[in-house]
């Protein structure tokens, strides 16, 4: 079973009614066809007798089950029913997405984790079914068998991307995994391709796009980042290249995602990141039918509300030390003149810049910006931690004077998407609590804290340019 929350006779009320809020929570694999499916399927429904229930597409595939070509398990968004709970293995997925395991090997991730190999592989086998080095080869080739479908890219392109460095590796990959090759999927002809990589990122409903759409905008940094009526884009390095993205709504139940990024290598796990700061794959209905027993959202709740991500935790920490304790315009122009003075320019659209990195910030004197002496120094001292230790944690960078709990909450809540992170401290949630007129705890609210002091912070109108807190 998926998990303990799923019974038998929940999937199955799903799967029958195709239920679009199950999309990716689990998978139904026929074995009669040999074949895995996801709820919301248009292939005849099986008996249930016939029926057997996955809590992930890499589990299906582990015990023998090939991926349907009408419903295409690759394009499913992730489960996050342990998301809540389980930040050692977020932060594992996170770091396998990242191609941790395709430059080292699996006890050093857990030395990476702080924890044992053993209990890396209880973790993965809990969770997902599968051991971490399962999970990282079948996401590369789910991701190849999507470039399969949706682009115009050669074969041997696709290889790279997915992360494999010969097509041998790559087909014998393909097969063990799918039961499927790839020339099985690509039955035509394919034109060259373009400089843009054209997909489509599915996601569970609700959405509350133009929410979000709103948040990015009013905290949109000049040249890093563009807001239209309908998308939002921006420019990132990745792995020592950089990119441009733009994302916006295409479907019901997906967003089209135009991405131009020069390397021809590992373009699965940008795809990865670009989901998670995107939090296409949280759970809405589940968040929210506990966020709605509290009194503070039995009248008021946006429905599909994510997490507006930031690209990387370095970014999100430099936009919350220079927010702190002053409006989110007034944290924007602080940051424009970062970016105009330091930020290099994006190779390809050189007119767009890049968020300037730690060595820029460590080695400038920051005079562009007007604050305090103590506030650039501050600054200036995370940028060495973040070049000393790259993957210094928030809970490091509390030995550097001039950082506080809030900015590391902050920046774990838009850096890394944790979805537990109650800014109680917040002058945005003190002021939408004063509202409330009481002060209920907000225990009861894990492990969904992150998404109910976003709530909070709308019914404020936070999202305004006078608002005090940071962007």
């Amino acid at each position: 079973m998926p998990s303990t929350a799923l019974s038998s006779a929940i999937c199955q009320q799903a799967r029958l009614s195709r239920d679009p809020r199950f999309d990716g929570v689990f998978f139904t694999a026929v074995k009669s066809t040999g074949i895995f499916c996801r709820s919301i399927c248009p292939a005849k429904t099986p008996l249930e007798s016939n029926v057997e229930y996955f809590g992930t597409a890499a589990a299906a595939s582990a015990a023998g089950y090939r991926p349907c070509l009408r419903c295409r398990p690759d394009s499913a968004p992730g489960s996050p029913a342990w998301q809540g709970s389980q930040t050692t293995l977020q932060r594992a997925l996170r770091l396998i997405d990242q191609g941790a395991l395709h430059y080292s090997n699996q006890a050093q991730l857990a030395e990476r984790l702080g924890i044992s190999e053993r209990y890396l592989r209880q973790l993965f086998k809990q969770h997902l079914g599968i051991a971490p080095k399962q999970y990282a080869l079948h996401q590369q080739v789910l991701f190849a068998k999507k470039l399969l479908h949706e682009t115009n890219l050669p074969i041997q392109h696709i290889a790279l991307m997915a992360g494999f460095h010969s097509i041998r590796r790559f087909n014998d990959a393909f097969v063990k995994q799918l039961q499927l090759s790839p020339s099985q999927i690509r039955r035509s002809p394919k034109q060259q391709p373009d400089d843009l990589l054209r997909l489509q990122l599915s996601y569970r409903p609700p959405l509350a796009w133009q929410s979000l759409l709103s948040f990015w905008q009013i905290r949109a940094l000049n040249k890093v980042e563009w807001c239209t009526a309908t998308g939002y884009g921006r420019s990132f390095e990745w792995q020592g290249h950089a990119g441009s993205f733009y994302v916006e709504p295409s479907t019901d139940n997906q967003l089209r995602l135009q991405l131009h990024y020069p390397a021809a290598t590992e373009i699965w796990s940008l795809i990865r990141h670009i989901r998670r700061m995107l939090d296409l794959d949280a759970d809405c209905n589940l968040i929210e039918q506990q966020l709605r027993q509290h009194p503070w959202f039995q009248q008021h709740l946006i429905e599909g509300l994510r997490i507006p991500g930031i690209w990387s935790l370095w970014e999100a920490g430099i936009r919350a030390i220079l927010g702190q304790q002053i409006s989110v315009a007034a944290a924007r122009t602080q940051l424009n003149r970062l970016v105009e003075t330091l930020g290099e320019p994006l190779p390809h659209q050189p007119e767009k810049r890049l968020f300037p990195t730690p060595r820029a910030v460590a080695s400038s004197d920051l005079l562009m910006l007007k604050l305090p002496q103590a506030r650039r120094q501050t600054l200036r001292d995370f940028a060495c931690l973040m070049l000393r230790q790259p993957d210094a944690s928030p809970e490091q960078w509390l030995a550097i004077k001039g950082i506080g709990p809030w900015t590391c909450s902050y920046a774990s809540l838009r850096g890394l998407q944790h979805s537990d992170i109650w800014l109680g401290g917040d002058l945005g949630i003190k002021k939408a609590l004063q509202q409330h007129g009481e002060h209920n705890s907000h225990q009861s609210l894990a492990p969904w804290r992150s998404y109910a002091t976003l709530q909070l912070w709308f019914q404020t109108a936070a999202v305004s340019n006078n608002s005090p807190h940071t962007g």
